[in-house]
């Protein structure tokens, strides 16, 4: 695999004392390194978390590391339409003017089940939650502009194990047809990077800029491995590493990128990419930004009628 890319070091001096921050997910992962950095560097940032208490013990491991960071930690339950608006309510009472948002948080290869307003899991959570948290944040990101929406994708949205990425608008939630996982987390990380691509064309002119980032193949929690850590350190790590796998702050680069980097603000709506294992071989070097491999992505017309589905959707 060819060298993971990383941020420019004068992007990460940047002083953003200031600016506010939502990172969704942050309690771990690339959403963990996210936050970490910004607060490094003076930014406020709100995490948005499941559980509470987990996020406050991270909160304070970071205040450990950095004591002048500004760290608040509300509860997100993704899966539950009224915990997101309960969240952004929240935001937007404490903090009207937000810099960023980033829409970290995510599941993977889950079972057959629903959230709880009733949409296949991967789906409702990786893609409606955070269409709709966007939705309810977008007047708080047009008041704090210049600012940025930042999604989370995956290489995967090309192809997952052999399934390839589309939205199935016929039975977008597994109600009729048989559910497969794969597909399914195929279906929602595309849908993550059409949200930003239409989201974008329709906050052009406002300062809000979009984009949506694939971090890579990743060491975090949405692999699980039955086997003591230990023993995951001395033979699963190496083996992972050789096929391409990276470590957190490495898949945060992308992310990073996307939030600091200035030329992104005329890239609204592009997609950026760590180095992954895509099907489509001139794609693997990664990008920031890079053309999808998945002629979906760049299908205009599919983005808006996702967006006409899911505001639907997320109405109902």
């Amino acid at each position: 695999m060819p060298t993971p890319l990383t941020v420019r070091p004068e992007l990460l001096s940047q002083d953003l004392t200031g600016k506010t921050y939502v990172v969704t997910g942050a309690n771990s992962g690339i959403g963990l390194v996210t936050a970490q950095q910004l607060a490094r560097q003076g930014a406020t940032v709100v995490m948005g978390v499941r559980r509470v208490k987990e996020g406050q013990r991270v909160a304070a491991e970071i205040r450990d590391e950095t004591a002048s960071a500004k760290l608040f930690v509300y509860q997100l339950e993704l899966a539950d339409l009224a915990s997101v608006r309960a969240f952004a309510a929240e935001v937007n009472r404490n903090h009207p003017k937000l810099q960023g948002l980033v829409n970290n948080a995510g599941v993977m290869k889950t079972p057959f089940g629903h959230t709880k307003d009733g949409f296949e899991t991967q789906f409702g959570v990786n893609h409606l939650g955070h269409f709709l948290l966007t939705n309810l944040l977008t007047d708080a990101l047009k008041a704090g502009a210049p600012s940025r929406v930042v999604n989370l994708s995956s290489f995967f949205h090309e192809f997952a194990m052999g399934r390839k990425g589309g939205i199935h608008f016929d039975d977008l939630n597994y109600h009729r047809r048989p559910f497969d996982s794969w597909e399914a987390y195929a279906q929602s990380k595309l849908a993550n990077l059409l949200h930003a691509r239409e989201l974008g064309r329709r906050l052009a002119g406002t300062g809000v800029t979009t984009a949506s980032v694939n971090p890579g193949f990743v060491r975090t929690n949405l692999l699980t491995i039955p086997l003591p850590m230990w023993l995951q350190r001395l033979l699963v790590f190496p083996v992972l590493r050789l096929a391409g796998q990276i470590e957190p702050w490495e898949g945060a680069q992308t992310t990073l990128h996307a939030l600091l980097a200035p030329e992104v603000e005329q890239q609204s709506g592009a997609y950026y990419s760590q180095v992954a294992r895509y099907k489509d071989k001139a794609s693997r070097a990664g990008g920031w930004p890079l053309r999808s491999p998945n002629p979906v992505a760049h299908d205009d017309a599919v983005a808006a009628r996702l967006w006409t589905a899911s505001e639907a959707l997320v109405r109902a």
